[in-house]
């Protein structure tokens, strides 16, 4: 299985935002959870020398804290959710999360300097916000990310990132999908290869 596409962009993300004064939509509450968001992983997050297992509870902290994990999972799950029995979905859940946390303390340990900025933010329908990006790569053009920000019960979570207008939610279900169509369209093929994944990156 590939890497996680999601936490490879989110991963660059948390690398620190800068807002423009006179960006739209600069008051939004969902940017200022952006913002301080990535300043919190800054400083949290890239420190040299930092013990794997400390950094990996720092990144699980942080993930739990300002991203709807199980929104996000269910949706990549698709309509497999609905044929896992409540064990599966209890072991994929922490599955998911395991590998996204592994993936991101990777990411976060080998941080090279990239930079990010946010251009804007606009509403999208009642609960969500849409926050536009740019990722500053070192050796290319920029990336155009946008995250869409949900206020659920008055806190804030992402639950998706699009980047140039792709959805990496809906690019991992593909993923997930295959894996699951491949292993004769049973839900136990993803389980399976996501803790063969699980124990690779671990090591």
């Amino acid at each position: 299985m590939r890497a996680l596409s999601l936490t490879l962009i989110l991963a660059l993300f948390l690398f620190g935002a800068c807002l423009p004064a006179n960006a739209k939509g600069a008051d939004s509450p969902a940017v200022a959870f952006v913002q301080k968001l990535g300043d919190k992983a800054l400083t949290s997050l890239t420190a040299k020398g930092l013990p794997k297992a400390e950094r990996a509870r720092r990144v699980r902290a942080l993930l739990e804290e300002n991203f709807d994990i199980h929104t996000i999972g269910r949706f990549v799950l698709g309509t497999h959710y609905r044929e896992a029995t409540d064990a599966q979905r209890d072991e994929y859940f922490k599955l998911f999360e395991n590998m996204i946390v592994e993936t991101y303390t990777r990411r976060f340990q080998d941080y090279s300097g990239q930079a990010f900025k946010v251009t804007g933010a606009e509403p999208s329908g009642d609960q969500d916000t849409m926050v536009s990006s740019q990722i500053m790569q070192n050796d290319g053009p920029p990336v155009d990310v946008e995250w869409r920000v949900r206020n659920k019960g008055g806190q804030m979570k992402i639950v998706d990132v699009l980047v140039e207008k792709i959805s990496m939610s809906v690019t991992q279900r593909d993923d997930f999908d295959g894996v699951i169509e491949s292993g004769g369209g049973k839900v136990e093929a993803l389980l399976d290869s996501l803790r063969k994944h699980q124990v690779k990156l671990a090591k």
